[in-house]
């Protein structure tokens, strides 16, 4: 599997296919890493396509990887580390591979790394898919946090050289703002690239912020019915007939 060194770590990832490259970021909150997109062989079907198998298929080069800290990839934590680290390796990524001009596409957490790649690159991300965001729920606040913690003490457990307080100190960067914790609403109302929405309906992709995100981002599009089995067939088809649409002609 190829590796991209990073200054503080390696980043694991896989290239497939040829042609437009799309940077696919995977469910798993930060245990995102690419085998999320396929089922276990033992285990049951996902509710989302394997874009890493039906992107290739459509004509796209899919860019899978495992996010820092996560599958295969090993980086540092520090207590200054947050959003703009994952944004940092997303690119040096991109540019590793020779891609300036990208889609992105995110599952779960991948919607919040998709939002922050344009606020960082906006002019390389040519549009963005968010399937099944992230965001703060007012009913579950706790949710993010408590599930930080118990990712911290696995990383204390596998590494004990990372500190207490440079693991309290990510999950405050990370988890302490609201909405879809990476950028804020006037971000969201001035997005500069197209999206498509694939909304959330439970405690971590709550129906709230999947709302909210349809209401602020300029002409969004939103794939209503996109949960498999039934409905794996149109969510290919709107993803790739979207991605299609936005794809550079020149």
């Amino acid at each position: 599997m190829p590796i991209l060194k990073r200054p503080d770590g390696a980043i694991h990832y896989e290239v497939h296919g040829a042609g437009f490259p799309v940077l696919l970021f995977a469910p798993g909150g930060l245990r995102s890493r690419m085998e999320m997109w396929s089922a276990a062989a033992a285990g049951p079907p996902r509710p989302w396509v394997d874009w890493t198998r039906a992107l290739p298929a459509a004509g796209f080069t899919a860019i899978a990887m495992d996010q820092r800290n996560a599958g295969r990839s090993v980086a540092a934590i520090e207590a200054d580390h947050g959003w703009h680290n994952y944004a940092a390796d997303h690119l040096a990524l991109m540019d590793h591979l020779g891609f300036e001009a990208f889609h992105v596409l995110g599952g779960c957490i991948g919607g919040s790394f998709c939002l922050k790649a344009i606020e960082t690159a906006p002019g390389r991300v040519v549009s963005a898919v968010l399937q099944n965001p992230i965001g703060l729920n007012p009913e579950h606040p706790e949710y993010f946090p408590e599930s930080h913690a118990e990712w911290g003490a696995e990383q204390r457990a596998a590494r004990p050289e990372i500190t207490e307080e440079a693991l309290a100190g990510f999950g405050r960067n990370m988890w302490s703002r609201d909405f879809v914790f990476c950028v804020d609403r006037e971000f969201a109302r001035n997005c500069p690239v197209p999206t498509l929405l694939l909304p959330g309906t439970d405690i971590p992709h709550p129906a709230a912020t999947s709302s909210e995100l349809a209401g602020l981002l300029p002409g969004v599009e939103v794939l209503g019915n996109w949960r498999g089995p039934d409905h794996l067939a149109a969510q290919e088809r709107g993803v790739v007939q979207f991605l299609r649409k936005h794809t550079p002609t020149g």
